[in-house]
């Protein structure tokens, strides 16, 4: 009936029923098809972020479908940034060390989504070769008016930028929240402010949309 059914309502089902590395590869599949037909649209993109669950990073046979995948579909690896959450990567610890790593090597780059919302241990964060650190919204929104939360996301800033890590403040919603961010260093930001959510067939570069 053509009815959108948002995220948060069937991911936990597919999550409960263990179909979440069923639902990653249509992602991919899909994704690299159309970044294969449409690279005109890539052009101003630096990369492309898709989200992998942890039961995903536990599945063997991926890793060997995401390769088919980037060769099927002719995809620079450089092109796409996995995101794994904060919990999924802690408590598949070891499969999401040795799949970064792997992928790593052909070009891909990895951010750790959510940090913050979970155990948030900077002592997890040393183990992960992670090139981004993606700040934790429930930190971010409050920011002008919390001082704890002010702390937490400067902090996150300190320790990831002592290790080399890049960091993305998310839930980002006005423009008085992205000076403060700007202020303090953090590098990126991704919430309304700086874009509302939009299906691939809407896409536009920025680059198409400054001209």
């Amino acid at each position: 009936d053509n009815e959108i059914v948002y995220p948060g309502t069937f991911l936990p089902a597919a999550e409960r029923y263990n179909l979440m590395p069923q639902v990653d590869r249509w992602v991919v599949q899909n994704l690299f098809k159309w970044m294969e037909n449409n690279p005109e649209k890539l052009s101003g993109v630096a990369d492309v972020s898709v989200n992998l669950s942890g039961l995903t990073l536990g599945d063997n046979e991926f890793p060997a479908f995401l390769r088919e995948q980037f060769e099927n579909h002719n995809i620079a690896p450089t092109k796409i940034c996995f995101e794994i959450t904060e919990t999924m990567a802690i408590i598949k610890m070891n499969d999401a060390i040795a799949f970064i790593k792997q992928f790593k090597k052909l070009g891909c780059t990895f951010a750790l989504d959510d940090f913050g919302s979970g155990f948030s241990s900077y002592g997890y964060l040393k183990n992960l070769p992670v090139d981004f650190v993606k700040i934790d919204g429930n930190f971010v929104r409050d920011i002008l008016t919390d001082p704890i939360d002010l702390a937490m996301v400067t902090s996150i800033k300190d320790v990831a930028e002592a290790m080399s890590i890049k960091t993305v403040a998310e839930f980002v919603e006005s423009e008085d929240i992205m000076v403060q961010l700007g202020k303090m260093g953090v590098d990126y930001a991704q919430g309304y402010c700086v874009a509302k959510p939009d299906p691939l067939s809407a896409f536009v570069s920025y680059n198409e949309r400054v001209l």
